[in-house]
């Protein structure tokens, strides 16, 4: 029987695929690790913008750090160093924004009350009842994170907490998002920035049944503490990089995956070819690397459409239910700004430091979800606001910043193509008009990363 190459390849090095092999390298498997860029960390990396470092994707960080992966891989050892933000996030919407209305998420339960009661005092005894209900569904949805996920393993958890969080999760997890939100609050201050924050981050409508459990967003706040990586996003991947590295792992950047191979009931091999390569050689000219075991961290219709080569037929059924599940259109868009001012919202006292959420009411953000298969952005869309480099001054050079803006339910296939579209700009002028005047004139630089620029990229 021939050794494979390697005990498993993980394709794909976001930073799925790197804690993955992280983990497999630690455990003494010899690991290869295959990403198609040129450097790793996929969505949660950082990278150089005018100057400035800038992340790919927004920069809280909540739910990796109530797992155990930080401490297991060591990766303060190798680097990650976390800042806390306290507050945790500015809530609000595009009409209470223009008068400067505006309440902060604590992970003080009581110093959230006090803010919701300043702006929405009708919603103060929704919001208790509200946390009791969903705080520990909350804690036990942490805690699965960490159980083998089978149902005996599941179950055993439930007990162990004396089904604490178990009833709202069973009765949430069938409803939709606006329905839960609506039966505590009346406010759409409380209810908008509820619903951004899990649906409309997800892609989906807080209106879809089977949404409810996107409710629980501001409850995680009360759990678990928000925080960012000093020097970036990036540092995450970076880090766990070197533990990787550090356990005996192996890196391929700049190569592409073809066909996952099998042979019999088990995947066998991968096929790769260079990013660089643009001669479109056979598939007998490509490299095979051959492993025991294949971890893909990369899309499903890549992995069992494009790449999956005969395979057994107990995959049959799983092949089946993915070519109908429609690929994503894309929903997300971001603004790097840099700037040589620090901007601030009108009439409000409150730092951009945290992330600020502006957001529609409940019927606007699903009229936008419906937007999307038509190729067109909400008037007023979503935004996650804030500008980074007033908490770590080290992302900028001195006497610059960094604001980072996200606009949610932007379609990939945006009416007209989104290179020369005047979208981008258009968001950045709308929250520029919820800010005190000279935004505008401040700016250094900016780009706009756009859906059809992250499935590309």
């Amino acid at each position: 029987m021939t050794t494979p190459d390697f005990d498993a390849v993980v394709i794909g090095a976001g930073h799925n695929g790197l804690v993955t092999a992280a983990y497999l390298a630690r455990a003494g498997m010899s690991t290869l690790l295959v990403e198609a860029r040129d450097s790793v960390g996929g969505t949660a990396s950082s990278e150089q913008f005018a100057g400035a470092t800038v992340n790919i994707c927004n920069c809280d960080h909540l739910t990796f750090r109530t797992t155990p992966v930080m401490e297991e891989l060591a990766l303060a050892d190798h680097g990650l160093v976390y800042q806390e933000v306290e507050p945790a996030q500015h809530n609000t919407t595009w009409d209470a924004a223009r008068t400067g209305s505006a309440w902060s998420s604590h992970h003080d339960l009581d110093a959230t009350i006090e803010e919701i009661a300043r702006v929405a005092p009708g919603d103060v005894d929704g919001y208790r009842r509200y946390a009791k209900a969903a705080m520990p569904a909350v804690r036990m949805i942490f805690e699965a994170a960490t159980t083998p996920p089978t149902l005996a393993g599941l179950t055993k958890l439930a007990l162990a907490r004396r089904l604490a969080g178990t009833p709202a999760l069973l009765r949430w997890s069938r409803r939709s998002a606006s329905d839960v939100l609506r039966s505590y609050f009346e406010t759409e201050i409380v209810r908008g920035p509820g619903a951004v924050t899990g649906p409309m981050v997800w892609g989906i409508s807080p209106e879809f049944a089977g949404s409810g459990l996107g409710a629980l967003t501001h409850a995680m706040r009360h759990v678990a503490k928000v925080g960012r990586p000093i020097g970036g996003s990036g540092q995450v991947p970076q880090a766990l990089l070197t533990a990787f590295l550090a356990a005996g792992g192996t890196l391929r950047t700049s190569a592409l995956v073809t066909e996952i191979c099998c042979t019999g009931d088990r995947v066998s091999a991968v096929r790769l070819r260079s990013a660089l390569d643009v001669d479109g050689e056979s598939d007998d000219d490509r490299e095979l690397v051959s492993a025991s075991i294949v971890v893909s961290a990369c899309n499903p219709h890549d992995t069992f459409l494009r790449w999956l080569k005969h395979p057994p037929a107990a995959a049959d059924d799983l092949i089946r239910r993915w070519k109908t599940v429609p690929h994503a259109d894309g929903y997300e868009s971001k603004l790097d700004v840099v700037l040589d001012a620090v901007p601030r919202l009108r009439e409000s006292e409150r730092s951009l430091g945290p992330t600020t959420v502006i957001a529609p009411e409940l019927a606007s953000i699903h009229r936008g979800h419906g937007l999307i298969s038509q190729g067109a952005v909400l008037d007023e869309p979503g935004l996650l606001v804030n500008v980074p480099t007033l908490l770590d001054p080290s992302m900028a050079p001195d006497g610059h910043h960094v604001l980072s803006l996200e606009a949610l339910y932007t379609p990939y296939g945006l009416a007209g193509g989104w290179p020369g579209s005047t979208e981008p700009r258009r968001w950045l002028e709308a929250f520029a008009d919820l800010c005190e005047p000279g935004l505008l004139d401040s700016i250094v630089d900016w780009r706009a990363v756009t859906p059809d620029r992250y499935e590309s990229d």
